[in-house]
């Protein structure tokens, strides 16, 4: 492998040799033929309804409690613009998604960051803000191996913040792409299915189980908040994309999504473990907690290590990553997130041994 070649620990994407393209095609073909006239004209601004309804019996819900988006990023600006007004408190992991953290300032969010542990969010820190009289419209909370930590919170603490949302009156926001994708461990009910008092809305997406291209994410919340933001949705596209929402569903309805998953899993898993190992072998002092699912994995360098410094240094050596400083209102200058989802094995570990040759280099 020559240097030239970039490895990109950036990029939360699956490679291609593990997306299902003949089963891809092959829904298409279904999609055309099992419903030519709904797969290409308008359709209802809340989304396909056989996906839909294949949604809502996935979460147990009525096809009335699902809007089918653009993507799990449209599915938070929709909810962010119906919930949240300038100067509202929201709370946020600390890491968080980047583009989370962007829109909700856009929006001038009074944002409050609550700190990210090994099993998820940090429920006696959010109790003692909560407690100061701070009074969140929402909370944001990514529950199975978070981006970028990599964290899945715990079942004790999805009971935790539940409990916090009944007593101090604010919704949860559960944004959920990465559930399916588990190497290890037992699967957590959502706090949608654990939810008796209406205080959650849930989102979700293909994306990772899937595709990035067919753009089919899904929001779940109460029947009256979607049919508001359905409305919304009209005037801003009169019609999601029908005819990638139809090759889903039949992807969906083939089986063709559980296999699909278990090749994601199968292939992340031996991914995640080769990144681990290599972080052990070529940087031993990067801490880091290992990921049961997901994408991501989330390092804390020594303090002498300046991301600013180091990501650039990475590049001049062929190896892409993203700095922690990116996912926190403010800190994170000795950290890094790295997706492994995009990577070879074999890639994995030169990546590893250039990142660290970069740190060698930063610290002179």
């Amino acid at each position: 492998m020559t240097a030239e070649q970039l490895i990109s620990f950036a990029r939360g994407a699956p490679s291609l040799d593990i997306v299902d393209l003949e089963g891809l095609k092959a829904a298409a073909i279904r999609a055309f033929d099992a419903d030519p006239t709904g797969v290409t004209a308008y359709g209802p601004s809340a989304g396909y309804l056989p996906l839909r309804e294949w949604i809502a019996q996935k979460h147990g819900v009525g096809a009335d409690q699902v809007l089918v988006t653009n993507g799990s990023l449209q599915a938070d600006a929709f909810l962010f613009d119906h919930l949240v007004r300038p100067g509202d408190a929201v709370v946020v992991e600390r890491p968080t998604y980047d583009r989370t953290l962007l829109n909700l300032r856009r929006m001038g969010s009074e944002l409050h960051g609550i700190t990210i542990q090994p099993d998820g969010l940090d429920t006696s820190e959010l109790r003692k803000l909560l407690e100061s009289g701070v009074r969140p419209r929402l909370a944001h909370i990514i529950p199975n191996y978070q981006n970028p930590a990599g964290v899945t919170l715990s079942l004790t603490k999805r009971r935790e913040l539940l409990d916090l949302a009944v007593e101090f009156g604010f919704t949860i926001f559960e944004d959920d792409p990465y559930a399916d994708v588990r190497f290890r461990g037992e699967a957590l009910p959502s706090m949608l299915s654990l939810d008796t008092h209406h205080r959650v809305v849930h989102a979700s997406s293909f994306t990772k189980t899937v595709c990035p291209g067919v753009r089919v994410g899904y929001l779940v919340g109460p029947a009256d908040l979607i049919a508001d933001i359905a409305k919304k949705a009209t005037s801003l596209y009169i019609s999601p994309g029908m005819v990638s929402e139809a090759i889903v569903h039949q992807f969906c309805v083939s089986g063709d999504i559980d296999r699909s998953i278990a090749t994601v899993c199968r292939a992340l898993g031996e991914r995640a473990q080769a990144l681990a190992e290599a972080l052990r072998r070529y940087l031993p002092e990067a801490r880091f907690v290992e990921p049961d699912g997901g994408y991501f994995l989330w390092v804390e360098l020594p303090e002498d290590v300046e991301v600013d410094r180091l990501a650039p240094a990475a590049a001049e050596r062929g190896v892409a990553v993203v700095k922690g400083s990116d996912f926190v209102l403010d800190g994170g200058q000795h950290a890094l997130r790295l997706a492994y989802s995009a990577v070879t094995v074999d890639q994995i570990d030169e990546g590893a041994r250039r990142l660290a040759a970069a740190m060698a280099a930063v610290r002179g």
